[in-house]
């Protein structure tokens, strides 16, 4: 049952919505696509918009918000993300056997401490981004989309 929501707060929030959505019953999920992506797990819903170099975020609601996590762009995977927060780690967290999904193999990866969180997350932790696709062709995703709240500037 989805509830109306504020399609700018989903905006704004970008992943963070996902923990939201699955926490507040005044708050709902955006918009789901007729057709579930190949290859994500059938009980993963859409949690956000398109995020820039990122895609769509789906996951199941009972995983939110550390995951899995998984991205999407053009109906395809391209990323699985879990969220690990650093008093995890302190108490010695362990996720055994990250593997990508069936049919797919990791490219890359991406480790970025959160040292505040982020919407969804709002305590210091890190995002892991196993991506399936190269750096270049996740550069290109969703060239109009909501800014990855993640992205720290660079020194050039």
């Amino acid at each position: 049952m989805l509830r109306t929501f504020s399609f700018l707060a989903v905006l704004s929030l970008g992943i963070g919505t996902a923990a939201i959505a699955a926490s507040s019953p005044h708050m709902a999920l955006p918009p789901q696509p007729k057709v579930h992506p190949a290859g994500i797990p059938s009980d993963a819903v859409k949690v956000s918009p398109c995020v820039r170099t990122m895609g769509e975020h789906w996951a199941a609601l009972r995983d939110l918000p550390t995951g899995p996590i998984y991205g999407v762009w053009q109906g395809k995977p391209v990323f699985t993300e879990i969220m690990v927060t650093v008093t995890q780690l302190q108490h010695g967290f362990s996720w055994a056997n990250i593997r990508p999904l069936p049919g797919y193999h990791i490219d890359h990866a991406d480790f970025e401490f959160e040292p505040h969180g982020h919407a969804g997350l709002p305590v210091p932790h890190y995002d892991l981004h196993l991506y399936y696709i190269s750096a270049a062709e996740q550069a290109r995703i969703c060239p109009n989309g909501e800014p990855d709240p993640s992205m720290k500037p660079t020194n050039t």
